[in-house]
């Protein structure tokens, strides 16, 4: 198996991978959910192990944002919350089984090998809607009134946070942090982004939709 470990604390992921590794398993680390996000945009694996609680961004709203960008990868949360209510945020995040801290590496193995055998979700979101325009992010397509959308890799990553989001405002240093995670680039290369989807989004048409807020961010309006 191809197995992320998602998880803040470099000790308890030094384990998880010494563990797996022996055991014959390829593996991966992020050590907080925008290195996870950046991680899984370039490469694919066949489960994710999903600390929940860490900085910058926490394991529940990385999930939310992989299951509403079209990523089905089975997902196991750890966390040291054994409540039933914790859980259940879990599993409504997206997450697909829940293994509470401490645990036996024999059990968190299984239950890998289990998720790998089920495969992706099934039940992944449909295309993001916002006005007349259509964001498919596990396809990689947009439309706009019917029409396909010419957009760059970065551009559409953009642009589904932005709809995912519309119409509220996206502030920059949240793109910069879920698309690039920490390999942030300088202020020209996103204006660049910027200015190379509003051609694609915008140009064509007769009313704009993305909007910027001099200092504040982006967001999508509708016409």
């Amino acid at each position: 198996m191809r197995i992320l470990v998602v998880e803040d604390n470099p000790q308890v992921a030094e384990t998880i991978m010494d563990y797996l590794e022996l055991a014959g398993h390829s593996m991966d680390c992020a050590y907080h959910g925008q290195a996870a996000l950046q991680l899984l945009a370039e490469q694919r694996f066949d489960v994710i192990i999903m600390d929940v609680m860490m900085p910058r961004l926490d394991g529940l709203s990385t999930v939310e944002r992989l299951r509403a960008d079209g990523i089905a990868t089975p997902v196991l949360f750890l966390t040291a919350r054994d409540a039933l209510a914790d859980k259940l945020a879990g599993f409504k995040a997206g997450g697909d089984d829940y293994l509470v801290k401490p645990f036996a590496m024999e059990e968190l193995e299984v239950r890998l090998q289990a998720l790998a055998l089920r495969g992706p979700r099934g039940d992944i979101a449909a295309p993001l809607r916002f006005g007349e325009l259509e964001v498919d992010p596990a396809a990689g397509r947009a439309k706009r009134a019917g029409v396909e959308l010419k957009i760059g890799k970065i551009p559409f990553q953009i642009l589904s946070l932005l709809t995912r989001r519309a119409p509220a405002l996206v502030s920059r240093q949240e793109l910069l942090d879920t698309i690039w995670g920490d390999d942030e680039p300088d202020s020209d290369a996103l204006r660049s982004h910027i200015y190379a989807l509003r051609n694609a989004l915008d140009k064509p048409f007769e009313h704009p939709m993305l909007e910027t807020l001099h200092g504040q961010g982006y967001r999508l309006v509708t016409p």
